[in-house]
């Protein structure tokens, strides 16, 4: 389909709608629901536009947005500008940065990642942190979040829930059992809030310990893990689908590096959840 006489902004938002299929668990069968439009999404596509622009990013990190889209999987995400967010297994920060200037001074970001990933993260996150005004560096194990009950708005975790099935090298664990991360997100959102979640896609049927040798999970598992933490599915998106991948490839694998096939979705606590 060719589109004519649309402004960046709005092709953006458009383009992030048309890749997105959003259903609801409440009960059999799940709903069909439209696209998000424009004002049912808390997103601002004008932010959004400026903070993947922003001159202040690496060079190394723009250089990456064409694989991962960053303005689309933000138009996704749907949260507004000053919102706490919480970034499981932010890395090196590629998104850290982009989110912290989307929310903004009223806004925080919780960047979070293993200690374990010490090794090969270097100091590199911290330095980050420290120069972003709005991030906090938050180093603990998936299952084990040093905040508040019902503290962030919303919670990302994008490349990261097949971890849960790996041991980095140094023996060091990332969770006490893979069962407890997806309850401890859970916990710290907020009613209402939303929780983000990309990972590289696993053949159906395969077994989450692939998670440690590939770093894939089957998207199924993902699934299964957020309803049995109370999550409701509301949202899933093709945006990083890959047919030419055929998903059994290590992701590090130069063959398919950066292009692997990938799915997103979008999950929501109730707003009547229960305190912990």
């Amino acid at each position: 389909m060719k589109l004519t006489g649309m402004t960046g902004l709005a092709g953006l938002l458009l383009l992030a709608a048309c890749a997105t299929t959003d259903v609801e668990e409440a009960g059999p069968p799940p709903e069909i629901l439209p696209p998000p439009s424009m004002a049912e999404s808390g997103a601002d596509m004008a932010r959004i536009e400026a903070a993947v622009a922003n001159p202040d990013r690496p060079e190394t990190d723009v250089e990456r947005d064409d694989q991962r889209r960053p303005g689309e999987v933000l138009a996704f995400m749907g949260v507004a500008p000053g919102s706490d967010i919480l970034e499981m297994e932010a890395g090196g920060g590629y998104f850290t940065q982009i989110l912290s200037a989307y929310v903004g001074e009223d806004g925080a970001i919780y960047m979070q990642n293993p200690a374990a990933f010490d090794g090969f993260l270097g100091d590199g996150p911290e330095e980050r942190a420290v120069a972003l005004g709005n991030v906090d560096y938050v180093k603990s194990q998936f299952d084990d979040l040093p905040l508040g009950d019902a503290s962030v708005d919303a919670a990302t975790w994008f490349q990261g829930p097949h971890e849960l099935w790996y041991t980095p090298e140094n023996g060091e664990p990332l969770v006490a059992t893979p069962d407890d991360s997806f309850p401890e997100i859970f916990r710290v959102l907020k009613p209402g809030g939303t929780f983000i979640v990309l990972d590289h896609t696993a053949p159906e049927g395969s077994p989450a310990s692939i998670g440690g040798d590939t770093h894939r999970i089957d998207p199924q598992i993902v699934r299964d893990l957020a309803r049995e933490a109370g999550f409701i599915l509301i949202s899933e998106s093709d945006l990083l689908d890959n047919p030419d991948d055929d998903l059994t490839a290590n992701v590090f694998d130069e063959a398919v590096r950066g292009r692997t096939d990938q799915f997103l979705m979008k999950f929501e606590k109730p707003a009547s959840a229960p305190a912990p």
